[in-house]
């Protein structure tokens, strides 16, 4: 059973059966090298590390343990076959160009060397190439992909974690601290205050939500000010708890047609667009915005990284992402149109930073919410649509409680004046995007 990003024993599809062929043996290869640019960046391996001792733990309970290696994911899936005379391999499967490319040729090799692989979908309520446009071409708008979605029914029941056999002897494996995935620094210190990686708080963060939050959940997911949202989406990245989990959950307690299972469905379709536009997570969607003019000023970068950009929403986002891996999602895309718009930088370059520092980092949801945010993706919001931070902050956290918690200092001579006029750079953003549109 080779496990990736489904770090669960529950609801796991590749286990099931891995289990019901024989013997389990349960392997972890770190390769990051295979992930070419995107590789996990730093809050992912912070999560990363935790997540996989978590596993390690529940396999050890049931009297099985984690083999861990490093390095080429097909030298050591092949080495290990060979070593303990597995007869098949495992997985479930990956949306990223890269991990797709290398899952076919992890597959070809294996049935080469009369080993049989088996993938399965264990990360979405439907494939991707599962649902398509009557013209059999994918989607580029979220309504009409949502509902050809629930046109298919209810996904399958969850399973619950099978009955495992260990094999006669274990192969030689690394220790999970033998793959360096801690920071050195202790940046991660907020980290670890904030999150409590791995299957079992997965559940226990869906039956809170549940109990507390759903019924009220379009209601309050707009304020940042608030506990109104899951906080799942980490659990979900790495595949500590399923989508059919929740959805199955969700329909149980009479909460199967909220805005909350919607969002599951911008997350299906995240994966929907990266699998048929592979490009995205470096080149717009729409091909005009490659001519797009932007500014390319460092210092404004870092001041958006380090939240001094004397904008206070967008401010408190940025500290709150550095301090704890994670931002509410409205303030992700104030911070991100304030990126793009008011300061005129790639959103590539925003979405770099999201990448290093989220603890939910996911490559295709990633790419959907900047390519949105930017205008230059599938059902994006228009390129002159700009959110003005004052706005948002008035409407979505009207006390100042979510700005007060994270910018201390506000009001005071060490808070920095704004560094571009939002009027002004409003303008600027117009002209540019009508510049592209006139060629």
């Amino acid at each position: 059973m080779w496990f990736r990003r489904d770090l669960r024993l529950a609801d796991n599809p590749a286990l099931r059966d891995a289990a019901a062929a024989g013997p389990v043996i349960p392997v972890f290869v770190w390769s990051p090298q295979e992930d070419g640019e995107w590789a996990p960046g730093a809050a992912s391996r912070w999560w990363l590390r935790r997540s996989l001792r978590a596993l390690a733990g529940s396999l050890e309970r049931r009297g099985l343990r984690l083999v861990i290696r490093r390095g080429s994911a097909l030298d050591e899936l092949r080495a290990l076959a060979a070593e303990t005379g597995a007869a098949g391999v495992h997985w479930n499967r990956l949306y990223e160009p890269a991990a797709e490319t290398r899952d076919r040729m992890v597959e070809e090799a294996l049935r080469s060397a009369s080993v049989e692989p088996r993938s399965h979908n264990g990360a979405l309520l439907a494939e991707p190439w599962e649902v398509t446009t009557r013209a059999g071409e994918p989607y580029r708008v979220f309504g009409p992909f949502w509902r050809a979605c629930a046109a298919r029914g209810a996904p399958p029941e969850p399973e619950p974690v099978p009955a495992m056999r260990p094999p006669a002897s274990w192969p030689s494996s690394l220790g999970v601290d033998d793959l360096d995935l801690e920071p050195a620094t202790s940046w991660a210190d907020g980290l670890a205050a904030t999150w409590s990686p791995g299957e079992a708080d997965a559940g226990r963060r869906l039956e809170e939500f549940l109990e507390c939050g759903a019924e009220a959940y379009d209601r309050r997911r707009d304020r940042p000010d608030r506990e109104g949202t899951s906080r799942l989406s980490p659990h979900l990245h790495f595949g500590e708890i399923g989508p059919r989990q929740i959805w199955h959950e969700l329909a149980g307690r009479g909460r199967g047609d909220g805005r909350y299972l919607t969002e599951l469905g911008w997350r299906e379709f995240g994966h929907h667009l990266l699998h048929h536009f592979p490009d995205t997570p470096q080149r717009p969607l729409r091909p005009e915005f490659e001519r797009m003019q932007w500014s390319g000023d460092d210092e404004d970068l870092e001041a958006w990284r380090r939240g001094r950009t004397g904008f206070p929403l967008v401010d408190a986002g940025m500290r709150q992402l550095w301090a704890t891996g994670w931002m509410h999602n409205r303030v992700r895309m104030v911070a991100a149109s304030f990126l793009v718009k008011d300061l005129l930088l790639p959103w590539q370059a925003g979405a770099k930073w999201f990448w290093d520092t989220l603890v939910d980092a996911d490559l295709a949801n990633n790419t959907l919410g900047w390519q949105w945010v930017a205008g230059c993706g599938a059902d994006a919001a228009p390129f002159f649509r700009v959110f003005n931070p004052a706005r948002q902050a008035s409407a979505f956290d009207p006390d100042g409680a979510y700005v007060r918690r994270w910018i201390p200092e506000l009001g005071t001579s060490e808070y920095p004046s704004p560094i571009v006029d939002h009027a002004w750079a409003r303008r600027r953003a117009l002209d540019a995007f009508g510049a592209i549109r006139a060629r």
